[in-house]
């Protein structure tokens, strides 16, 4: 299973450096693409069309995002995998890293997102992020900080916590019109 992981990581890392445009925008999807997530989550917050329900969507992306990574932390206390460009996997396109490479937070963080507005019948808004997170995390695999199953593995981290959220934070609870009744 690592020869199969190992080799399609190295054949999506082996289309960098063929083009500076390309790598340029990959590196730049990987550094900003997580908080320009954030910011277009946040921003929907005084959308005016259903807007209690939009509210929830929006606790439950964060919740979902915080969960996710938490489990993330719970993980790298048993797992220390090592980055692909420390095993010769890949080369890399940006500064290393001194975290183990399993699971990408980068993955996790952008599919709990996509996860929680698909979860709570956003469709179109959540199919955009699902976009958005597929090209976050292909650029990761690009620029060569991350296995393919690192992100696979991000990405079920983030699934979880959102299915655990949804079914944990019910809509029209007094907590939820609370929190989505702030400003």
């Amino acid at each position: 299973m690592f020869e199969l992981d190992a080799a399609v990581t190295h054949a999506i890392n082996g289309l960098a450096e063929r083009s500076a445009v390309v790598d340029f925008l990959m590196i730049w999807v990987s550094s900003i693409g997580v908080p320009l997530l954030v910011l277009a989550v946040a921003g929907q917050w005084w959308r005016q069309a259903e807007r209690p329900h939009v509210r929830h969507a929006l606790v439950a992306a964060g919740l979902s995002f915080l969960l996710g990574l938490g489990f993330n932390q719970l993980i790298l206390l048993f797992v220390h995998r090592m980055r692909p460009y420390d095993s010769g996997v890949t080369h890399l396109l940006i500064a290393p890293s001194g975290d183990p490479s399993f699971p990408s937070d980068h993955a996790t963080a952008t599919f709990a997102i996509a996860a929680a507005f698909l979860l709570h019948g956003m469709r179109r808004v959540g199919v955009g992020f699902l976009a958005a997170a597929a090209l976050v995390t292909f650029s990761r695999v690009y620029i060569g900080t991350h296995y393919v199953s690192d992100v696979l593995g991000g990405a079920l981290t983030a699934v979880i916590a959102a299915l655990i959220v949804r079914s944990a934070f019910r809509e029209d609870t007094r907590i939820d019109r609370w929190v989505t009744g702030i400003l």
